[in-house]
């Protein structure tokens, strides 16, 4: 495969404990690393699956860790097997087991990737982010080297305007500045993060109508252990109840906005 045929990718992966159906899913660099070349099954994303039957043989892999407290690029891994049925959906016992999926008409898919190395500065989405946001201007001294266009190449990722699929294309050029940033680090002494802001009160509402979130088809799981690969940031499961009558006497009645339990941070 020469350089202009290669294709990039980003795949995530949990590297914190997470029992489901009494196995532990969680997947790290430390796991990767350790197991040379594996398996990635579990995904349960039609798009991230349709990405997968896309790659060859040599693709250069960004491997993320995700649903976690500091989220971001951990390693980097290559595509050894193309596209081939993931057999764990057969498997009642797997913790992504589907039971609409046949051996004779498979549904899902997966490659395997082999570990590559280790980022020896580990590159976080909120430094990301930062530099998304700041994009229009001039690359800070800690990390300069990366340049306007670096800049932009990593504003226009999808991790950082889509955020939540566990499997996403990546360009060569950003796959080269993400390289070079693990490699040259810099923003060591940096914070980054969501501003914090005042608190202030929010104007009341006369009324809140009830509205209804369309799921996607079914979730995308892409990290764990070398059975499975988990990621529960692609969640979308919005099941509001159902809107009860009020009397003609509440129509005027002030309600206060309500927080959904379920709003998870994106990462």
């Amino acid at each position: 495969m020469t350089s202009t045929d290669r294709k990039y990718w980003l795949m995530k992966a949990e590297p914190d404990s997470r029992i489901v159906k009494g196995k532990d899913v969680k997947f790290s660099v430390d796991d990767f690393e350790a197991a040379g070349t594996t398996p990635w099954e579990g995904v349960r994303n039609f798009e991230a699956r349709n990405l997968m039957k896309e790659m060859s043989i040599g693709d250069k892999i960004l491997f993320y860790h995700s649903n976690c407290k500091s989220p971001g690029i951990a390693g980097f891994a290559e595509v050894s097997r193309e596209a081939y049925p993931d057999y764990t959906a057969w498997d009642s016992s797997h913790p992504y087991f589907d039971p609409k999926t046949k051996q004779d008409d498979p549904k899902w898919f997966m490659i395997d990737a082999t570990f590559l190395s280790r980022a020896q500065y580990f590159v976080p989405l909120s430094l990301l982010r930062h530099v998304a946001d700041s994009a229009e201007s001039d690359p800070p001294d800690e990390f300069a080297y990366i340049g306007m266009d670096g800049m932009k190449a990593v504003k226009a990722m999808p991790l950082v305007t889509r955020g939540r699929l566990s499997v996403q294309r990546v360009s060569q050029e950003c796959w080269g500045i993400i390289q070079m940033m693990s490699e040259k680090g810099g923003w060591e002494e940096m914070t980054f993060g969501k501003k914090k802001t005042s608190a202030t009160k929010r104007p009341r509402q006369a009324a809140i109508k009830n509205f209804r979130v369309k799921p996607t088809p079914t979730d995308d799981n892409d990290g764990g252990e070398v059975e499975a690969r988990v990621d529960t940031s692609e969640e979308l499961d919005v099941n509001p109840k159902k809107s009860k009558k009020r009397k003609a006497s509440d129509v005027n009645a002030e309600v206060p906005l309500r927080r959904s339990a379920r709003t998870k941070k994106e990462d």
